[in-house]
């Protein structure tokens, strides 16, 4: 154990700190991508590009305008307007190089510059070169060409500079617009990552204890409750779910905007106004296309205060427990008694507890199969224990640590009980429904347990599908080393 995580467990409560293993694995967190990031990252699109002197860039954006409305060009605002003949990704010139007069534009001293008009659809070819020809400066040297270059903005900063290198000069906002707001996901991965070996080693020491029981396959879940001091208590549900996260992902959207145009704005260049100087603008443009690599030391100095102050405390544990009682079930064991679903279960009964509801008579059943009351001493601890936040609309604002990628059914338990982050261990290719990529064949290697081919199809990625009305943070835990629990590919977690 590290100085950092025994630093970490001093703050913990009795309770986690009695049933923490002695052995925690150190590790590391990486985001799980989005169906959109994975798919449809790079949708291309045709757009028309011309080239003008810098005199005339202002007129060149006013018939763009004019032919194809105020949306023409807005659609694809992560593009540099205008670019230097210097500046043209490698193969684009060499080909404009030897088109027209492309060789007296290419010079050195040249003022001449290359413009995007917007995608191809937006316009009509003869239309365009009959308005191009009577703008000052073009003469009858009009000369469209045609570029493919990427529908969606880029990511992150290296995926924008290697469309510069392959399209054409591109921006990155500090955004993403297929998935979580990567300031979301720094700032809260670096809450997450001071703690996540110790609640990671717990989840694996209670799969551990519910195999060697009996009761289920080496799965284990562990709930808990983050807190900080000095902010609003975010656990008290909101009237709409998808109302709360759409609010947080608006204040990250402006957060990006603050930052992304602080030094310079494409927006007044897309519509051809305010340009005074097109070589300042490219200037500008330059400048924001670095300005993500700029470090910023006051928001780590304040996140370094938040981090001392906060608090975490274990909300449920639970084992796998698919094989307990089993006889009612055929092969594949009891799927409500997964170890996500019972620990879901078990942060539900300590909110109803916390009510004070007068105790109801328990029936008498002879098979109870949602197996939510706790069979191991370690789940009966926690059990026993009051709610953290128990005014709370069951799992909000929690963070899940499973060992296992969870299966479909329980993916969208996760996601219906409104979770706020879900780090998992070991990946599920054929079974997983959180993971995006796309599901592997033949990953048991036909060793009898299928016939013929399995596997295969899209990945579900549950993490974040805003149609489903709710989305939440999720990473891949990578232990330095081997967790010691295997897991027959075609089980579902």
């Amino acid at each position: 154990m590290g100085d950092t995580t025994k630093a970490v467990v001093e703050t913990l409560d009795p309770i986690t700190k009695r049933l923490l293993p002695s052995d925690i694995t150190k590790g590391t967190l990486v985001p799980l991508k989005t169906i959109l990031e994975l798919r449809d990252y790079l949708s291309l699109c045709q757009v028309y590009v011309t080239r003008a002197p810098q005199k005339s860039v202002s007129s060149i954006f006013e018939v763009a305008k004019r032919i194809s409305g105020n949306d023409g060009a807005r659609n694809l605002p992560h593009l540099r307007r205008c670019i230097k003949p210097a500046d043209l990704p490698p193969h684009l010139k060499n080909a404009f190089v030897n088109e027209g007069n492309g060789r007296t534009i290419h010079m050195a001293k040249s003022q001449w510059l290359y413009i995007v008009l917007g995608p191809k659809t937006e316009f009509s070819y003869q239309e365009l070169e009959k308005e191009l020809r009577v703008v000052e400066g073009m003469n009858d040297e009009v000369w469209l060409g045609e570029v493919p270059v990427p529908l969606l903005a880029p990511t992150s900063q290296s995926q924008a500079l290697m469309w510069s290198h392959e399209f054409w000069q591109s921006i990155y906002r500090k955004n993403n617009p297929l998935g979580p707001h990567p300031s979301t996901i720094a700032r809260t991965e670096t809450f997450v990552a001071r703690d996540a070996a110790i609640w990671m080693a717990l989840a694996q020491q209670t799969a551990k204890k519910a195999q060697k029981a009996g009761m289920g396959e080496p799965i284990g879940a562990v709930i808990i409750k983050r807190t900080t001091p000095g902010r609003s208590d975010s656990g008290k549900a909101k009237k709409a779910g998808k109302g709360s996260d759409s609010q947080k992902e608006a204040n990250d959207e402006k957060e990006a905007g603050s930052e992304g145009f602080s030094e310079g704005s494409d927006a007044t260049n897309s519509d051809g106004e305010s340009m005074a100087s097109p070589s300042a603008d490219i200037t500008n443009d330059m400048k924001q296309l670095n300005i993500s690599q700029s470090t910023t030391q006051p928001q780590s100095h304040s996140k370094s205060k938040v981090e001392a102050k906060e608090k975490t405390q274990i909300v449920a544990i639970a084992g796998d427990a698919r094989w307990h009682k089993h006889g009612c079930f055929g092969e594949t064991g009891n799927p409500m008694a997964h170890a996500a679903l019972r620990a879901i279960s078990m942060v539900a009964q300590k909110l109803v507890r916390s009510e004070n509801r007068s105790e109801s008579e328990e029936q008498i059943m002879e098979f109870e199969c949602f197996q939510d009351k706790p069979l191991l001493h370690d789940e009966q601890l926690v059990f026993d224990a009051d709610h953290p936040s128990p005014d709370g609309y069951l799992c909000h604002d929690l963070e899940l640590y499973l060992t296992h990628e969870p299966c479909t059914m329980c993916s969208m338990g996760i996601l219906h009980s409104r979770m706020g982050k879900v780090v998992f261990c070991r990946r599920m290719p054929l079974t997983g429904g959180m993971t995006s990529e796309d599901r592997a064949r033949d990953v048991c290697g036909n060793t009898g347990a299928c016939e013929g081919s399995c596997g295969g199809g899209q990945g579900l990625g549950l993490h974040w599908r805003k149609e489903l009305n709710w989305t939440l943070l999720g990473w891949e835990w990578e232990a330095d080393k081997s967790d010691a629990l295997p897991l027959d590919p075609h089980i579902h977690a």
